[in-house]
């Protein structure tokens, strides 16, 4: 593995009895970077992450992270990486801080190190300014991502995995942890791995993206340039029904041949569109297709997963507060894996 590179995988796969959750997949991370693993639900992110830290033995291939095996060398693995799963390991009965004192006792720092260590976090994090007797359960969900992030950050590790961190967060909460993914990775020059499912997430913090969809990579690369791949323009065409939609992409199949139907819609990518206007409107009444919207814009990622997957992540998927769930224990220790 290139020493520059903060984590490797070839085939990685993961089984859960009939269910291929992760099927075969290759990755090649550089350090310092912030790498976008942009899927819907139930796609494998989450099992991917699991993998990687130790969490889950892979079912075949293989995988290294800062320059360890994760099968044969968990230890040195588990020493250099960070790990927020959703609040998998927060105590609702214990203060931010006793947590944060509990996780640095357990990488040995003494008590002086560990307390200068919490204080530390706190204020990196925004809840210095927590009441000291608050319990944990009584948090809100920003303020509970925040500490598992702090948690994560204890011992100041080279790879950081954060799986979903702005799940159903208001969208300030969800600034703030953008900001603070941000600074890690510029100051601190820490590797991110970010699962999300939020498509505007991971335009605007990745270096480099990855949408897997059923347990298989279906496009990889910067997200400008996955954008730019697919054309400089989207046209959406609205129809009535999704059958209508369907005799519209058989009417417009000379016109517009990179096209793509998404329910009532049918998306048309073109290097121009503006041009393109007069026409659509004329084959489609022509054939008798009511149109009932037009717009144009330009392409996100959502353009990028439909022309990899067929189907978009709906809204449902995005605006999901639960996490997915595709089997294994996860056994943590407030944000780094035991």
């Amino acid at each position: 593995m290139d020493v520059d590179r903060s984590i490797w995988a070839q085939g990685l796969t993961r089984d859960f009895a009939d269910l291929k959750a992760v099927d075969g997949v290759d990755l090649s991370i550089e350090s310092g970077r912030i790498f976008g693993f942009l899927g819907p639900n139930g796609s494998g992110k989450t099992t991917m992450v699991r993998m990687l830290t130790t969490i889950l033995k892979p079912s075949a291939g293989s995988a290294r992270v800062a320059g360890f095996d994760v099968s044969k060398n968990q230890g040195e693995v588990r020493e250099r990486v960070g790990v927020a799963l959703q609040e998998v390991g927060l105590d609702g009965l214990m203060t931010a801080r006793e947590m944060l004192v509990l996780q640095a006792r357990l990488f040995r720092a003494d008590g002086d190190q560990a307390r200068a260590t919490a204080e530390r976090l706190l204020t990196t994090v925004g809840l210095d300014d927590v009441d000291l007797k608050k319990r944990v359960g009584e948090y809100s969900g920003g303020m509970k991502r925040r500490l598992d992030l702090a948690l994560a950050l204890v011992h100041e590790p080279l790879v950081l995995f954060l799986d979903e961190p702005t799940t159903g967060l208001d969208p300030v909460s969800r600034g703030s942890i953008w900001d603070e993914v941000r600074r890690l990775n510029s100051e601190k020059g820490m590797t991110i791995f970010l699962t999300t499912q939020y498509l505007e997430e991971a335009d605007k913090l990745a270096d480099e993206v990855a949408i897997i969809d059923r347990g298989r990579i279906v496009a990889q690369g910067a997200p400008r340039a996955l954008k730019k791949a697919i054309g400089n323009e989207v046209v959406t065409l609205s129809f009535a029904s999704d059958e209508v939609a369907t005799r519209a992409a058989f009417a417009l199949e000379q016109l517009c041949p990179d096209r793509r139907p998404a329910g009532r819609d049918l998306l048309c990518y073109f290097a121009t569109a503006a041009g393109r206007l007069p026409e659509l409107i004329r084959v489609l009444d022509e054939a008798g297709v009511g149109l009932e919207g037009l717009t144009i814009s330009e392409p996100t990622l959502d353009d990028v997963f439909l022309q990899a997957t067929g189907h978009r992540m709906s809204p449902r998927e995005q605006d999901a507060s639960a996490g997915e769930q595709q089997g294994g224990t996860v056994e943590q220790q407030g944000g780094q894996v035991s």
